[in-house]
């Protein structure tokens, strides 16, 4: 069946309702979905080598962990992921539905809106201030190139310069562009990105290494040891896992395309632990090389990129890391929000008119000012982010505890009060009731400082006691029937 045919048949859906099922929303056809284990591999070969990870993960060796304490860290962080994410794809790929609809099954038809909305905002924030990063890559690379243009750099309009705004509108307009040919050309560029950013990474630590004649720091000055060393590890696993807290939510946004189950596993194998132990062994080669040569610790990759003395493979590997932040911000930061503004107006927006209306909210939002606001960052998006332990719990410990991963998936689209999920006027009480609490423990921890001890674990505290409140306050007499999607399917991109 072709997308037009796809289109008339959602067209002439019956019992759905009009605000809940769209061609966007509507779940993917079994047959025919096209993504494999390769394209479930280069969702992590871009978003886990995003400069914002490098400079996590740079800062844990300025912290005084050693290279074997930020390899612990990773191995133990990538176990984690790999058991969160394999379980929430397989989620995706059983119902076929993007997050906003999975999210009905636990909160109800509309209080699914809660976890879109607040899912939505953090990914709207972070994808402008990861395009503000990348625009600043160019900023320099073209400064470098002609310096004549340093004239574009002086003055300022709303925090950023003539020249900031050219970079920034340049790769704000590239990513609207790829986005408005839907999931099938994101698909294709991760594919493209992918292998370049593995490649450049590569070449630029074993750059380093030469110049620091085949050695490296193990560590700085004064490691940590001990009891100190391990809370450390402890702490720098459990906050890469909330780098990841978006992702584990959202992940069936991209599995619902996936072939099979074997797919997503054999993706998230390669692309999780294999994947992040090799990306630490680059981090310990980048800070360590750099540490041995002047004793300094590099804060990004962009910090070694600038030191290039030939100017051809600065800018290749420049554009690399451009091209690296923007498929990043395609996976992490823009999908998320196009399918809950869908979700939230689905009568007047689809999936090209969403990525411009999120595209737009990013850009308004000046994410500059955000992000060179420590105290912005800190409480608004910290505080956001903490969020999204609880509703991780209170989605899983429904779905794959209580339901036992059975889903009536056409129930997600209707409004009728006999609906599975239509609970109190569409929302979940009891859901909510487990959400409330758990999310002010979780908010409370990370942003308050006498908690600092404990902030990093914030996520896991809140997604555990979501999870447990939930199951207790779960209403366990209502019959669950476990109905495919299948008369409702659209053809998968």
């Amino acid at each position: 069946m072709t997308a037009v045919d796809d289109r008339s048949a959602v067209d002439s859906a019956g019992a759905t309702s009009s605000g809940l099922y769209t061609y966007d929303l509507a779940p993917t056809r079994k047959e025919g979905r096209r993504w494999g284990a390769y394209n479930v591999f280069t969702l992590w070969a871009n978003d886990v080598h995003s400069l914002g990870n490098y400079a996590f993960a740079i800062g844990l060796f300025a912290l005084g962990l050693n290279v074997w304490g930020i390899l612990a860290a990773f191995a133990l962080a990538s176990v984690l992921l790999f058991l969160l994410l394999t379980l929430s794809g397989f989620m995706g790929h059983r119902t076929g539905v993007p997050f906003p609809v999975m999210s009905r099954i636990a909160f109800g038809v509309k209080g699914a809106k809660i976890p879109a909305g607040v899912r939505g905002a953090v990914a709207i924030a972070w994808f402008g201030i990861q395009t503000y990063l990348a625009a600043s890559v160019l900023s320099a690379l073209l400064l470098a190139m002609f310096p004549a243009l340093r004239g574009l750099d002086d003055g300022s309009l709303l925090g950023q310069s003539p020249l900031g705004w050219i970079t920034f509108l340049a790769l704000w307009g590239l990513q609207v562009l790829i986005v408005s040919y839907g999931m099938q050309m994101i698909r294709r560029y991760m594919a493209f990105a992918a292998p370049t950013t593995l490649i450049t990474m590569c070449a630029l630590a074993a750059w380093m290494f030469f110049r620091a004649d085949g050695s490296i720091a193990l560590s700085v000055d004064a490691p940590l040891s001990g009891g100190a060393m391990w809370l450390q590890i402890l702490q720098g696993a459990a906050l890469w896992v909330v780098v990841y807290g978006t992702f584990v939510l959202n992940f069936c946004d991209f599995t619902r395309s996936a072939r099979s189950r074997a797919a997503i596993v054999r993706g998230n194998v390669i692309g999780i632990p294999v994947n992040m132990l090799f990306f630490a062994v680059i981090v310990a080669v980048l800070s360590g090389a750099q540490f041995r040569l002047d004793g300094h610790v590099i804060t990004s990759p962009t910090d070694i990129v600038r030191t290039i003395p030939n100017m051809f493979l600065l800018a290749i590997a420049s554009l690399a890391l451009i091209a690296l932040t923007v498929a990043v911000n395609l996976l992490a930061n823009f999908v998320a929000p196009i399918y809950a503004l869908i979700d939230l107006f689905p009568r007047r927006l689809d999936f090209r008119r969403a990525g411009l209306v999120s595209a737009v909210l990013g850009l308004v939002i000046t994410p500059w000012n955000l992000y060179d606001n420590p105290v912005v960052v800190n409480y608004f998006l910290g505080g956001l982010g903490a969020l999204l332990g609880p509703l991780f719990g209170v989605i899983m410990a429904d779905y794959w505890l209580l339901r036992k991963a059975r889903v009536n998936v056409p129930d997600l689209y209707t409004e009728d009060t006999g609906g599975e999920y239509h609970y109190r006027g569409g929302r979940n009480p009891r859901a909510v009731a487990a959400f409330v609490p758990s999310a002010a423990v979780a908010v409370l921890l990370a942003l308050v400082p006498a908690f600092h001890a404990v902030a990093g674990f914030s996520w896991f505290i809140g997604a555990a006691l979501a999870a447990a409140l939930y199951l207790l306050v779960a209403d366990r007499s209502a019959p669950i029937r476990d109905v495919d999607g299948e008369e409702l399917a659209v053809a998968a991109d």
